[in-house]
Order: C-alpha cells, then sequence, then structure tokens
C-alpha cells in the first residue's frame, strides 16, 4: 500500500491517536480498581462518538445536532439540559425554528474561534427576551441586519457555531424540546461531493482532540485532588469561554471519601433565574442520571431559609440528613454548581465530612 498518500497519511494519524490515547490512559489509570480503569476507557470511547457525530459540517446548510447525550459526552456534561449545535458561518443568514417544550429557560448563543479553549462567545439571545407562541414554539433569525419584527441574534465577525440551549427541571421530561435550523437565501456553487485536503484537515484534528482527552481527564483530576473536598470558585468558566453559557456562575470542587463517608454541602440558594448541582466522574463525564439521584435543581431541592444541604454519599442518608446525591461509591468525584443570572455572586458552600451512619442518627 501507498502510505505517502495524504489521506492515508491522515487516516494513519487518526489510528495512532487512538493507540497513543489509549495507552496514556492505561498508564494513568493503573491504581484505580477496575470499575474506574474500565469508566476511564468509557468516557474515550463517549468523547470520540461526540465527535464523530460532528465530522462531517456543512456551514452553507447547518444542521442543529444534538450534544452530549449520554452515550457521547464529552467534557461537563449536564443531563439537566438540553444542547443543539449547528456550525455556521458569519456571512450567511440563517433561521433557528423550534419549541421550549418543558424547558424553564432557552438561550441561543454565538462563538467564534475553535476548541474548547479558543472558543468565545460573541452574541447571546437569552430565553426572557425571546417570543414563544402558546405552546411553546419559537423562531429567530441569525445573520444580517436586524429585522423590524420577531427575535435576531447577530453573527459578528468570526463566528462559527451556535449553540441552543434548553434548561429543564430534571433529566427526565415528557415534553421534550426541540429545534432545527434553515439558510435563508442563496448559499452560492454547489460544492464538490469532497474536498481531499478539507476532509484530511478534519481528520488530522479528529486525531489531535482524541490524543487531547486522556491529558484533559488527568489535569482536570489533578486540580481537585491537589484540593479535596472543597468548592471554589471556577473563574475560567466565566463569560461563555470554552463553549459555556455566558450568563453562568460556576462553582466546582471534588469530594474524596472512604466507605461509609459523606461530604455535606451547606450554602445560600442566591435567587437567579435557574440552578442546579451535579456530579461527575474523574473522567469529566456526569454520574449515571439514568438510574441515580445525581443530580438536583433549584425547584427540585429542599431549601430552609433560603440554605440548601446536599449530602454526597454512596447510600441513602435519609431524607433529614438533606438532599442526597449519589456517588455511586466512587472514591473521587467532582461537583459543580451553576448559578444562572444570579442577583449576586453566590459564595462556596461549606464542606464537611463526616459519617452516613451519623447522618441517620442525627448526631
Amino acid at each position: 500500500m501507498d502510505t505517502d498518500r495524504p489521506e492515508v497519511r491522515a487516516w494513519d494519524a487518526f489510528v495512532d491517536a487512538l493507540g497513543a490515547a489509549g495507552r496514556r490512559l492505561a498508564d494513568d489509570t493503573a491504581e484505580l480498581d477496575e470499575a474506574e480503569r474500565a469508566d476511564g476507557f468509557r468516557a474515550l470511547v463517549r468523547g470520540l462518538h461526540n465527535q464523530l457525530a460532528r465530522f462531517e459540517v456543512d456551514r452553507d446548510l447547518p444542521e442543529l445536532l444534538p450534544f452530549n447525550g449520554w452515550r457521547q459526552k464529552f467534557f461537563m456534561d449536564n443531563p439537566d439540559f438540553r444542547y443543539w449545535v449547528a456550525d455556521v458561518r458569519a456571512d450567511r443568514r440563517y433561521r433557528i425554528s423550534g419549541d421550549r417544550g418543558a424547558a424553564v429557560y432557552v438561550s441561543v448563543t454565538a462563538y467564534a474561534g475553535s476548541g474548547t479553549a479558543g472558543a468565545e462567545a460573541v452574541a447571546r439571545l437569552g430565553g426572557d427576551d425571546m417570543e414563544f407562541g402558546e405552546s411553546g414554539e419559537f423562531a429567530v433569525l441569525l445573520g444580517g441586519d436586524r429585522p423590524e419584527h420577531g427575535d435576531w441574534l447577530p453573527l459578528p465577525e468570526g463566528t462559527t457555531a451556535v449553540w441552543v440551549r434548553f434548561f429543564h427541571e430534571g433529566a427526565a421530561t415528557g415534553h421534550e424540546s426541540r429545534c432545527s435550523i434553515e439558510r435563508i437565501g442563496s448559499g452560492g456553487p454547489v460544492p464538490p461531493p469532497i474536498d481531499p485536503g478539507r476532509f484530511q484537515h478534519h481528520l488530522n484534528r479528529l486525531a489531535r482532540t482524541v490524543s487531547f482527552l486522556p491529558a484533559a481527564f488527568a489535569a482536570a483530576a489533578a486540580d481537585d485532588q491537589a484540593r479535596p473536598n472543597e468548592i471554589r470558585h471556577w473563574a475560567e468558566m466565566s463569560g461563555g469561554a470554552a463553549f459555556t453559557e455566558p450568563g453562568i456562575h460556576y462553582l466546582r470542587g471534588g469530594w474524596e471519601l472512604e466507605p461509609g463517608e459523606a461530604l455535606v454541602l451547606e450554602g445560600d440558594a442566591v435567587p437567579c433565574r435557574y440552578w442546579n448541582v451535579l456530579l461527575y466522574s474523574r473522567f469529566l463525564n456526569s454520574l449515571d442520571h439514568r438510574h441515580r439521584q445525581v443530580s438536583r435543581t433549584g425547584a427540585a431541592a429542599a431549601v430552609t431559609g433560603g440554605r440548601y444541604r446536599f449530602v454526597l454519599a454512596a447510600e441513602d442518608p435519609g431524607p433529614a440528613a438533606g438532599d442526597w446525591l449519589d456517588t455511586e461509591g466512587r472514591p473521587f468525584g467532582i461537583a459543580v454548581l451553576r448559578w444562572l443570572h444570579p442577583e449576586r455572586a453566590p459564595d462556596p458552600p461549606s464542606a464537611r465530612v463526616c459519617r452516613v451512619e451519623d447522618l441517620r442518627s442525627g448526631s
């Protein structure tokens, strides 16, 4: 086989990246138990699945694709949200239409740049400023000049992607949110069936992304393991960095617990548009929300006297102890609190380690 052909080189680089990522992950997880080791490779497969789902994009005829489903998690997914993502061009005009379903809040955000490190929010339309029909239907024009009527989102120079977010009060809802995107006007000449150079470029980019995943897992775990059982401001995610929602204030920290121990978080429920708490593995995947209580939204949390109390543990300590969040028995993991449009920056909660049996007995 002629291995010097550019498409062969690109393919070989991708395959080599998969192998290198697996070897790095094997080394990094060697001291973990069998379940955590397997979970690391599952996170790698989910990240690859996520990127493959968006491998071929057409900015002239874009699609809004679901992002971060439970099989395709990529860096801090959130099952209380529904994400839809489309790659677009700043010099085109589009229309997004949809149905908010059971979502309590909706946002449409344009981003410039590429990659989680280089992305930034450049325009945003929040649900409180949008028009919805009686059944929750909506339509937003993107790009071009502002229309006289209706919702509009500019596409500043450099815009590469648009995200639609639906905020839900729980991972399971009956009236599912949805959205789609269509181009307005002519899209220019018909493109070739395949652009070999562009295909090779995207394959090489996919290889780099896969190679980066194990390093990102290790770096994230190192930050939280360095100061376990402590929640802090996560300033790196402010202002829409790394494709995050610009209006959210983030708090983050890790737990490190022995069998029979719990981490109790107590803090002020700052008035805001929406908030939730969610547990993640060391591999930046949310825990099993389909079968376990691993998240709480503000509407579902037991707030007493303006304060919340969450108990992170492998077993239910009982309702008197506070709102239980199931750690799945993992000795280490990451907790993230999200606050949308808070009246003030929320203070990190207090955190203390105690025995689950003591919580049950009220001592």
